[in-house]
């Protein structure tokens, strides 16, 4: 069951590059964004780069890692992975889970919880997304 939502992000895509596929499959899309929002209520800045792999039956999948940081330097690192669709206006729609490691008391909320997202992007690379705890 989803639980609260605890974080919202807005942010753009950096830079994308086409990375060779391995083992026989597709190559894969490397996209970096940076995003700012909340998390647990807190302010943070995040960056992170994903890789997107087309399927064959026209869907994407994706694995990603990145850090994030609050203005007081709290900081945590996540890693993610989901699949997405291609949007009819030419961006991306992700859907998948998330799990954060950090020290910092702010994100002390964050420890034992598997995160479930949602995440958009245009096809300007602008986007954003929403984080439940997974309950």
């Amino acid at each position: 069951m989803l639980g609260d939502l605890i974080g919202e992000e807005q942010g753009r895509t950096t830079v994308q590059r086409v990375v060779s596929g391995e083992h026989g499959l597709p190559p894969t899309v490397e996209t970096s964004f940076v995003a700012s929002g909340t998390l647990l209520g807190v302010a943070v800045n995040d960056m992170g780069t994903y890789s997107g792999r087309l399927r064959a039956d026209g869907t994407l999948e994706g694995v990603g890692q990145g850090v994030l940081m609050s203005p007081t330097g709290a900081h945590a690192t996540w890693k993610g992975q989901g699949v997405g669709r291609f949007t009819e206006t030419g961006g991306t729609s992700w859907r998948g889970s998330i799990v954060y490691e950090s020290d910092s008391a702010e994100f002390a909320g964050l420890r034992g919880v598997a995160g479930v997202f949602e995440w958009e992007v245009d096809e300007a690379g602008k986007s954003s997304g929403k984080l439940w705890a997974w309950k």
